[in-house]
């Protein structure tokens, strides 16, 4: 099975810790050779080993596809060295996060197709969210190509600019603490009004899990789904008039979280691409 076209000259993967494994065991589960991926990882996890893919070992002389997956503080030595593979029609896809376009455009050559994408961590079960933008020479077979790569660990969305990367970053890179904070805090609600630490964490996740395929299977929007539970004068309403509050509630908190989230995702690409 070829999730894409690579023309036989297979897959270059820079980096691989979660994100890259999650990405590497979703092209395998969906019948990616394993012949077709070469990895570069100086430390490889012991699943890592175990696999069939061509690790540590020559890098492919005109690769199909180079996804970059390494931390940003490791950029400026990885990819110097790709530099040969550039301004062809080699894809670049950067998963780094704080590193522009144009970055990657000034080592490996201004003609060089790249996508940048922002993933995040559900991804790791394959109920990821990948938003996916380009350069000017990442046409539109390129992009679908990122599009197919990707679609091994969820969903993907395409952004109009690289601007819209640090809002991406803030709704949905980090988005998934804001999630895990809200289960923290309702279960720790529930033990103060008499629950135990262990049923209250259960109810808490379970909750917030099946709201969440909930919202998504359904064909009703958010809010229409919050009002079918709401009965007038109800406990849910109750909870809501608090929740809901125009100074104090959960939309004025997620804006300014969500805004200095932004804030900093660009103050940090402009110190990572200095």
């Amino acid at each position: 099975m070829k999730l894409f076209e690579i023309n036989g000259r297979g897959i270059l993967l820079i980096g691989c810790g979660k994100m890259g494994s999650a990405l590497l065991g979703g092209w395998l589960n969906q019948g990616l050779e394993a012949d077709d991926i070469t990895v570069i990882e100086p430390n490889p996890s012991k699943w890592l080993v175990s696999q069939k893919i061509n690790l540590n070992k020559i890098i492919p002389e005109k690769p199909s596809i180079v996804i970059i997956a390494v931390k940003p503080q490791l950029m400026s030595k990885a990819v110097p060295n790709l530099k040969t593979l550039g301004n062809s029609d080699t894809l670049f896809i950067s998963i780094a996060a704080g590193t522009s376009i144009s970055y990657f455009e000034k080592t490996l050559g201004d003609k060089t197709p790249i996508i940048r994408v922002m993933p995040n961590t559900p991804a790791a079960i394959g109920k990821g969210i990948t938003a996916v933008v380009g350069n000017k020479y990442a046409n539109n077979h390129y992009m679908e190509q990122a599009d197919l790569l990707l679609s091994a660990v969820g969903k993907t969305v395409r952004l109009e600019s690289e601007s819209q990367i640090d809002t991406v970053t803030a709704v949905s890179g980090s988005g998934p603490a804001y999630v895990f904070h809200l289960i923290e805090a309702l279960a720790a609600a529930g033990v103060t009004n008499g629950l135990s630490p262990e049923l209250s964490m259960v109810l808490a996740k379970a909750t917030v899990v099946g709201a969440g395929y909930l919202a998504e299977a359904s064909d009703e929007s958010p809010e229409n789904l919050r009002i079918n539970v709401t009965s007038p004068g109800g406990t849910t309403q109750a909870a809501l008039a608090i929740l809901m509050d125009n100074k104090n509630g959960f939309f004025d908190l997620l804006e300014r979280a969500v805004f200095a989230a932004s804030q900093r995702s660009k103050e940090l690409g402009a110190l990572d691409n200095d």
